[in-house]
């Protein structure tokens, strides 16, 4: 019987004074696959900022999503971007979609609207996300309304899931036995074609279509010059390098 895929830790981390020695001393405490990185209370996110946690996380394999920005995620290579609820949400996973195209996540927190979490799933978010936000003051009533749609969805959906706004082991753990999951290698892996690594060269040629593998700009040029030359069709493969 196949083991059920464990949750994983999805970091958030407030950009700003301090952020990167926070989030250095968070991923060297264990593995993180995802990290969020939100602007500071009154503030917004900028390259600045932005940039170093971003690069930290990817060095540390996580994924590094920015919050509400699909614009400034490309433009710093980010992995991806994470939208927050609210009335213009279809809109804006269209907007980021649009931006960031299919290689890029695009996570939606769908607030309490079981509706909005699943017409964004089924416009293709990556992630969905249920919180219990701190502006609640019935703590009790929002954490118990967050586990019941964490555990709904993870009943019900195959997108992954992620439970926002834990304040405690306790609650990770009973967040972890509901179904609450991350955006790390099940979400990256819809993303890549990197495993298995296929070599797509070698399939045209089984099919009878010439064809040839690049790995490098002087590969290319040689393999582009030798397929336009073909009378028929002529297939390259070119190999890009990680986070291009």
């Amino acid at each position: 019987m196949e083991a059920e895929p464990a949750s994983q830790l999805y970091a958030v981390i407030e950009a700003g004074e301090g952020a990167l020695g926070r989030l250095e001393a968070a991923l060297s405490a264990g593995p993180i696959a995802s990290v969020l990185i939100v602007p500071a209370a009154g503030s917004m996110l900028d390259a600045g900022s932005a940039r170093p946690l971003v690069e930290l996380a990817q060095r540390a394999s996580a994924a590094a999503l920015l919050a509400g920005d699909a614009e400034l995620a490309r433009t710093l290579r980010a992995d991806g971007v994470h939208l927050d609820a609210g009335r213009s949400l279809a809109d804006g996973y269209r907007q980021a979609r649009g931006i960031l195209g299919n290689g890029g996540i695009v996570g939606v927190d769908a607030g309490i609207s079981r509706h909005d979490a699943m017409t964004s799933a089924e416009a293709g978010a990556d992630y969905i996300a249920f919180g219990a936000p701190p502006h609640l003051k019935d703590r009790d009533k929002a954490r118990a309304r967050r586990e019941d749609l964490v555990a709904w969805w993870a009943e019900i959906f195959e997108v992954p899931c992620v439970a926002l706004d834990v304040d405690t082991r306790e609650e990770a753990d009973l967040l972890s036995r509901v179904g609450a999951e991350s955006p790390g290698p099940k979400a990256l892996d819809m993303l890549d074609l990197s495993r298995p690594d296929l070599d797509f060269a070698a399939l045209a040629e089984g099919m009878g279509v010439p064809a040839a593998r690049a790995t490098t700009a002087d590969e290319f040029v040689t393999a582009l010059e030798r397929g336009l030359a073909e009378p028929g069709p002529y297939l390259v493969d070119a190999v890009l390098p990680p986070r291009l």
